[in-house]
C-alpha cells in the first residue's frame, strides 16, 4: 500500500510528539503521510489535498486496514500552500493522535488499531520532506 519515502523500524509510542517539517511543490495536487504497523496497514493517513479527489484545500485523516480505507475525518484548518514549508505536529496519547498544523488548528483521530507502538512512516504526493523528529 505504501509508496514513496519510507521509514521503517522507528518506533512511534504512546506518549511522543512526531514533528514533520516539509515543503509542498509548487504545483502539489496532495500529499500524504502515512503512520502504521507495517507496510501494508496505515492507523494514521493526513492527506494534504490542495486540488485531488474531488476535494479543493482540504486536510483528510483516515486509517487503511485489511485492504479497506476506513471512515474520513476532515477537521482543522488549511494553512498549506503550494510551494511553502509547513510544519506537522502529532501527538500520539493511548487514545488518539492530536495533530496540530501550521495554523494551529488541530484534528483529533482515534487510534483505531490501538496499539502502543507503530514502527513504519511513510511520505507519499507532492512534498519533500526536510526533518522529522520524534520527541
Amino acid at each position: 500500500m505504501m509508496k514513496g519515502m519510507i521509514i521503517k523500524n522507528m518506533s512511534f509510542k504512546v506518549g511522543q510528539t512526531m514533528i514533520i517539517c516539509g515543503v509542498a511543490k509548487p504545483d502539489a495536487t496532495n500529499f500524504a503521510v502515512n503512520i502504521g504497523p507495517d507496510e501494508q496497514d496505515i492507523t494514521l493517513h493526513i492527506n494534504v489535498r490542495f486540488d485531488a479527489h474531488g476535494d479543493e484545500n482540504t486536510v483528510v485523516c483516515n486509517s487503511y486496514e485489511g485492504g479497506n480505507w476506513c471512515g474520513e475525518v476532515r477537521e482543522g484548518g488549511f494553512p498549506f500552500q503550494q510551494g511553502e514549508s509547513f510544519k506537522i505536529t502529532i501527538k500520539f496519547t493511548p487514545a488518539e493522535f492530536v495533530v496540530t498544523l501550521s495554523d494551529g488548528s488541530t484534528i483529533h483521530f482515534a487510534n483505531r488499531m490501538g496499539a502502543e507502538k507503530y514502527s513504519v512512516t511513510s511520505f507519499d504526493g507532492e512534498a519533500r520532506i526536510q526533518s522529522i523528529e520524534i520527541k
